[in-house]
């Protein structure tokens, strides 16, 4: 899969090397701002029962 992305983006190995880094740093983002927000509420860490 790397290879695939690898070898579909343009330019030479320095700016194929800045468009991976640049894709990395938007998956990061997509997953920070909208997929973990959304998953939240439905993970059962915040479900905590406390008998005393």
């Amino acid at each position: 899969m790397y290879g695939w992305i690898w070898r579909h983006l343009p330019g030479g190995t320095a700016g194929k090397a800045l468009l991976s880094l640049l894709l990395v740093l938007a998956v990061c983002a997509l997953l920070l701002f909208v997929v973990f927000p959304w998953a939240e509420p439905f993970l059962p860490f915040n479900d905590v029962t406390v008998d005393g």
